[in-house]
């Protein structure tokens, strides 16, 4: 199996008409495509590239959290930010937003695992700004292109839609402020969950103001159990 120019077979293939053909967007499938020439390993499998939009219609989009590229460990990534399959060990920044979550939400249950498709089934895009790494080598793929993609769908879904809930923690995903309109969506900003930030993304009561916006907006809340 090879890297290709996706068709989502969704609205994102409209939406995003003015960005596949582009050149740059050919120079990531080729660079990717030479990666495997190479024998290299890279995250999450080639099916899963694209997991985010595949499996969510821009229309249902209530939340986006923003990462910024996958987990570089083997069986980790699986095309969603944040997210890992049942099987593999809860990350540490996952771990703090589950102690998050804990505190602020009275229903939610400490889970086992780290799969987070149950959020991504009711409308929570779990967007990395970068959508491939190579094993064991963070942000090795920030340069060939990804961002500018990225940015493209955070701009696109900013400018067709309305009251959606921004999620950006750390300094890297507030870099992409600028492309949201804010005057039409809820955007939220914290330090990252990473340990390393010193527990500072604990107290920011995101997923409680998530929730009140979208109940505000006459939409259905997230349930952020994961059962």
């Amino acid at each position: 199996m090879r890297y290709q120019v996706p068709f989502f077979n969704n609205q994102w293939d409209e939406l995003l008409s003015e960005q596949l053909p582009q050149k740059y967007f050919q120079n990531i499938i080729d660079c990717l495509n030479k990666s495997l020439d190479e024998s290299l390993q890279i995250y999450p499998p080639i099916n899963q590239t694209f997991a985010a939009l595949e499996g969510l219609r821009p229309a249902a989009i209530k939340v986006v959290l923003l990462g910024q590229d996958p987990y570089h460990g083997p069986g980790q990534a699986q095309g969603l930010s944040f997210s890992v399959p049942k099987d593999q060990k809860i990350p540490a920044s996952l771990r703090n937003v589950y102690k998050e979550l804990n505190q602020t939400i009275p229903s939610f249950k400490l889970p086992n695992h780290g799969n987070l498709q149950p959020w991504f089934h009711q409308g929570v895009l779990l967007l990395n700004s970068i959508l491939t790494v190579e094993h064991k080598k963070a942000a090795s793929h920030r340069k060939i292109g990804w961002e500018l993609f990225t940015d493209a769908v955070i701009r696109i879904l900013s400018k067709e839609y309305s009251g959606i809930v921004f999620m950006l923690w750390g300094k890297y995903a507030q870099k992409k402020e600028s492309l949201i309109a804010s005057n039409k969506h809820l955007v939220l900003k914290a330090a990252h969950p990473s340990p390393l930030a010193r527990n500072a993304f604990l107290g920011c009561n995101h997923f409680r103001l998530a929730n009140n916006f979208l109940e505000d907006k006459g939409q259905i809340p997230i349930n952020w159990n994961l059962d």
